[in-house]
Parts: C-alpha cells; sequence; structure tokens
C-alpha cells in the first residue's frame, strides 16, 4: 500500500499541473479573443492606467472593489437562489465600502500587486510551482507592509501593474493577428511563448510595470500638492 503521504504529494503536484494548464488557457483564450479594434482600445487604456493611473486611482480602487464584491456576490448569490442580485448587492456594496477606506483598500491591491509580482518571478525562475503560494506569500506581506510605509508606491506598484497586463494582452493580441492572418505561411511564437517558455510571460508584465512605475514617480515628483 502506497504512503498516504505520498499519496497526497502526487495529488498535489497533479493539481498543480491542472491549474497551471488551466490558468495558461485562460490568458491564450484572453489574447485570442480580442479583434485588432478591442486590441487597440486595450493598448490605449493599458498605457494611461500605467503612467496616469495615480491620478484617478481612487476611481480605480472603486471600480476593482466594486468588481470583487459583484464575483463574490454571484457566487453567494447562486447558493441562494439569485446570482444577478447578489451580484448587483456585492457590487454597490464593496464599492461603497471602498469610498472612506481608501487607504485600506489601496494596500489591499498593493499586496495583492506584490504577490502577483512575486509569483511571476517564481513562475519566470522555473521554481517548483508545487509551491509557487510560497512566492506569492511572501509578496503579499512585503506588498502589505510597503502600503502601510510608502502609500504612493503602492499607488504606483498596482495601477503600473493593472494597466502592464492590459496593454500586454492588447499587444499579444496584434501580434498573434500579425503572426496568423498576415504572415504566410502563418507562425505561432507567441503561442510557443505562452506555453513554453516560462520567463516571457513574467517579462511582458514585468518590465512595463517596472517602466510605469519609474514614470509614474516622475510625474508625481512634478505635482506637489498631489495626496492620497
Amino acid at each position: 500500500m502506497m504512503n498516504p503521504i505520498l499519496l497526497a504529494q502526487i495529488e498535489a503536484s497533479q493539481n498543480s499541473r491542472d491549474f497551471h494548464g488551466e490558468a495558461l488557457n485562460f490568458i491564450w483564450q484572453q489574447i485570442t479573443d480580442l479583434s485588432w479594434l478591442h486590441a487597440v482600445v486595450a493598448i490605449s487604456v493599458g498605457i494611461v492606467y500605467m503612467l496616469y493611473g495615480w491620478r484617478i486611482f481612487r476611481v480605480l480602487v472603486v471600480i476593482c472593489f466594486g468588481l470583487a464584491g459583484m464575483f463574490l456576490g454571484i457566487f453567494a448569490g447562486g447558493h441562494f437562489g439569485s446570482s444577478i442580485w447578489g451580484g448587483l448587492t456585492g457590487l454597490v456594496l464593496l464599492a461603497v465600502v471602498s469610498v472612506p477606506l481608501m487607504k485600506w483598500c489601496v494596500a489591499a491591491l498593493g499586496a495583492v500587486a506584490g504577490g502577483a509580482l512575486t509569483g511571476a518571478v517564481w513562475y519566470a525562475c522555473e521554481l517548483p510551482l508545487d509551491y509557487i503560494w510560497a512566492g506569492v506569500i511572501i509578496g503579499v506581506v512585503a506588498g502589505g507592509l510597503m502600503s502601510f510605509i510608502l502609500l504612493k508606491t503602492s499607488v504606483m506598484l498596482f495601477t503600473g501593474l493593472g494597466g502592464s497586463i492590459i496593454m500586454m494582452v492588447g499587444v499579444l493580441a496584434l501580434v498573434y493577428q500579425y503572426e496568423t492572418q498576415v504572415l504566410n505561411p502563418p507562425t505561432q511564437h507567441i503561442y510557443n511563448s505562452v506555453y513554453y517558455n516560462q520567463w516571457f510571460l513574467p517579462v511582458v508584465v514585468i518590465l512595463p510595470t517596472i517602466i510605469g512605475m519609474i514614470m509614474q514617480n516622475s510625474f508625481i515628483k512634478h505635482e506637489r500638492d498631489w495626496e492620497i
């Protein structure tokens, strides 16, 4: 009879691989589902978000928490008979609550962004996926602590990361369409990079995030009256 601990490790490893595959499929679907027009809009919105998110961060925080509340409400409402009302209730509730608790919400988003970045670094370094949660927790803790010490940096972090993700999805969508619709014969460089090069997605997200944070910091220095 096989050791129960070994069975648990095998099951955990299989679950990790399944989640990895599902995550890549979800990302690839977002890239391939965009039309060229939607991709251009995503790039434009992402650039504004990444470079000037600090100007409208309060609106972005309310939107983020409203969407989070909507998804939680849909999930909870599904167990009580009405996903629509659950989603609407969750959206309004968290959106309204985020206004008086703005600094705490910024800290929460900073923690999430920190976890996403350290998880991406873990993935890019091809460390064991079974323990990627350890890398994510490190980033969550670091991002959360940083948010209470350097709140402006937290704003730049989550807006830079959010804008970078939106922009790069649009860029990859345009490159994918160029490869499949313009080139003859078509190529699969983007597909192969997404699925077979673990460093690819982290790099195309982290580098624009760093650039966005540097640019935002430069802009903020010229806004002496800007406060959170």
